[in-house]
Parts: structure tokens; C-alpha cells; sequence
């Protein structure tokens, strides 16, 4: 009676153990079905990053192409004249420095926001406005003044 008792145990332990494997195989199951549909999602979202980084270099390409033209096309950039000290004071303004009062005179205020600009943008700081200078700060004549 007691053998089978024991291989009663036996058997309902047994039983239990396998139906509990069934869940925990299913269980396993489900994690890694979750597993892999967030590892599409994640290779979705990875593919959307691609191709937002392959517009901007396209955007970035075309910009270089578009500052390459401006810069090498000499009837905009150069002007015949040499810039008046007022408009050279008035774009300075545009691009954010301090040249003083637009009195029309380069004095020590000017120059050294002359200066000041020439270092932001790789330039001579010399604190005069020559070819290369009046080309990038030309620029800034096209913008309303604040």
C-alpha cells in the first residue's frame, strides 16, 4: 500500500512537472516572439535613421555645392568698389558684432569687430576689410539691419 502511495506521488509529481514544463516552454515561447518583433521594430526605426542621415549629407552636399558657386562666382562676391566704412559697419551689425555708432569712419570700436569677425570665420584678423573679408561679410549687407 505504501509502494503505492509513493508511486501515486511519483506520478502526480511527474505529471505536474510536465504540465509546468508545457507553461514554462510557452512562456519561452512568448518572450522570445516579443523578443523578436521589438527587434524588427528597432531594425525599422534603424533603416528611418539611414535614410534620414542619407538626406541630410544630400542636403549638406548640396549646400557645400551651392557656398562652392557663391564663393567662386566672382561677379556677385567682389564688387567693382571697395565698401563704404558705413556699409561695413551695417553689415557688421547684421552679422552680430558691435562696430559702435554708424558714423561712416573706421575707428578703434570697428576695427576690432572687424577683427572679431576675421577670427569667426578663418580670416586674416588684421582688422582691414580686403577682398576676402568683404566677401563673407558682403553677405551680411543683404540682411535688414536690427
Amino acid at each position: 500500500m505504501l509502494r503505492k502511495i509513493a508511486f501515486g506521488v511519483l506520478a502526480v509529481t511527474f505529471l505536474i512537472s510536465l504540465n509546468g514544463c508545457a507553461t514554462f516552454g510557452k512562456k519561452k515561447d512568448l518572450e522570445a516572439q516579443e523578443l523578436k518583433n521589438h527587434i524588427q521594430s528597432l531594425e525599422t526605426q534603424l533603416r528611418s535613421k539611414d535614410q534620414e542621415i542619407i538626406g541630410l549629407r544630400e542636403d549638406l552636399d548640396r549646400a557645400m555645392q551651392e557656398k562652392q558657386a557663391f564663393e567662386g562666382n566672382k561677379g556677385i562676391i567682389e564688387s567693382k568698389s571697395q565698401p563704404s566704412a558705413k556699409d561695413i559697419q551695417l553689415a557688421l551689425i547684421n552679422a552680430g558684432y558691435n562696430p559702435g555708432k554708424v558714423d561712416g569712419r573706421i575707428g578703434k570700436q570697428t576695427i576690432e569687430a572687424i577683427k572679431s569677425f576675421q577670427k569667426a570665420h578663418n580670416l586674416v584678423a588684421d582688422g582691414k576689410v580686403g577682398k576676402k573679408t568683404w566677401a563673407v561679410l558682403r553677405a551680411y549687407t543683404l540682411k535688414k539691419t536690427k
